[in-house]
């Protein structure tokens, strides 16, 4: 114990400064994995000590503790006692990776709240632990935001169905989510099309497995999953969807969807969700707590069939909830039904209109952007800034204070 008590003091500087990294790991297999990633990140190999975390915490109860730690449980009968024994002699702002043995959710979740920046279950492999260890050593040099944190409980939340395919759901449903973003408010996009979801296209980006972990584990979705399983096209923007091959996903386990709202509500302020139609008979529970719910249609015979059923259909599961209808692609071919007799036949106003815009969608989509991004000054843009009016006036008229969509999801 006192070479090592040796080794951490010599890279402590006069000033009592902490050193950067140590790993206490229990196998010599996973000493020899973790090696080459120390030595490309310029840390001191000399810091990969044997023993565990009851090494660990044999080692730091009387010297500063490094910065961040890797620390290996799977010689550990009480990981959580263990974890708690290095939390009492860490010291602030340590970031710590675990490793282990134990493939358990309730460990997993245990294990974060009391500290841990990440659990990974062996065997390990270089790849997943290079980025495990490259996300821990961003959250070491994480700047600290100026000012309050961001109010979520003001939130703005909308669920988009679209009442038949091809009529630019997806598109709209992209740009009010940058439109929000735009206000510079942590936003997310839910895109619940698990096999044929365009949100990530949008934005020119590939979806990646984040929603279908998400659905498959519902009780490892928190802050930290979240910040891996989510794509940034832009600082305040998040998506996260999916491009699962066709039969390969399980149907979301009861109550699976809803815990997966709240929890983004819980760590965004704004959250846009798009349901397929398809998907409403056996996952109605997301409406139930729904505030506003916008429909999107355009004025053929079929959609004011639709129209007519889902609206009834809301108001049975979800009674309290504001329906907002947009008419979209309004000039594209001659309609089947007039805008008054549609709005007479499913008793209801049409709250929005969005003109179909090839020319615009097209320059847009050479650009790899958004319509609102890269034509802000055309009428479809401005189309679908009519949407975000249409549905903000009720909320703006009641409380100006609660957001212009207010709560659809109560926590």
């Amino acid at each position: 114990m006192n070479a090592i008590a040796s080794i951490l003091d010599q890279d402590q500087s006069t000033d009592n400064a902490r050193a950067p990294f140590a790993a206490f790991m229990c196998d010599e297999m996973s000493s020899q994995i973790i090696h080459p990633l120390v030595i490309e990140r310029g840390w001191a190999p000399e810091m990969i000590f044997a023993g565990g975390i009851a090494a660990g915490v044999r080692m730091l109860g009387g010297m500063p503790c490094p910065e961040f730690m890797v620390v290996d449980l799977s010689d550990s009968s009480d990981p959580r006692a263990d974890m708690q024994a290095l939390a009492d002699v860490c010291e602030a702002g340590t970031v710590v990776l675990a490793l282990g043995t134990i493939n358990d959710v309730t460990l997993y979740r245990d294990l974060l709240n009391a500290g841990v920046h990440d659990y990974l279950v062996k065997p390990l492999t270089a790849t997943v632990l290079q980025d495990a260890i490259a996300t821990a050593q961003e959250a070491t040099q994480a700047p600290v935001q100026d000012g309050e944190p961001e109010d979520l409980s003001t939130g703005e939340r909308a669920v988009f169905i679209g009442l038949r395919g091809g009529i630019g759901t997806s598109t709209l449903v992209s740009n009010v989510a940058w439109l929000m973003a735009e206000k510079k408010q942590s936003t997310v996009l839910l895109d619940l099309d698990l096999y044929f979801g365009t949100s990530a296209m949008q934005f020119d980006m590939e979806p990646g497995r984040g929603l279908s972990d998400a659905l498959e584990n519902p009780d490892r979705v928190d802050g930290l999953f979240l910040e891996r399983a989510v794509l940034k096209p832009q600082e305040n923007l998040a998506i996260l969807g999916s491009e699962a091959p066709v039969g390969t996903l399980q149907e979301p386990v009861a109550g699976a969807l809803q815990h997966l709202v709240g929890s983004l509500s819980d760590n965004f302020k704004n959250v846009v969700v798009e349901i397929p139609r398809q998907m409403l008979g056996g996952h109605s529970d997301i409406l139930s707590a729904a505030k506003d719910i916008v429909l999107v249609t355009d004025y053929s015979l079929t959609a004011a069939r639709d129209c007519i059923r889902l609206i009834a259909h809301i108001k049975q599961v979800a009674p309290a909830a504001s329906i907002h209808v947009v008419a979209s692609k309004t000039s594209s071919i001659p309609q089947e039904v007039e805008q008054k007799d549609f709005e007479n036949s499913i008793e209801q106003a049409i709250g929005a209109t969005i003109p179909f815009d090839t020319k615009t969608i097209m320059a847009a989509a050479q650009q790899s952007k958004l319509v609102t991004d890269n034509a802000a000054a055309s009428k479809l843009s401005a189309a679908y800034k009519d949407v975000l009016a249409a549905i903000s006036a009720e909320d703006e008229d009641a409380d100006q204070a609660s957001g212009w969509l207010g709560k659809l999801f109560r926590k």
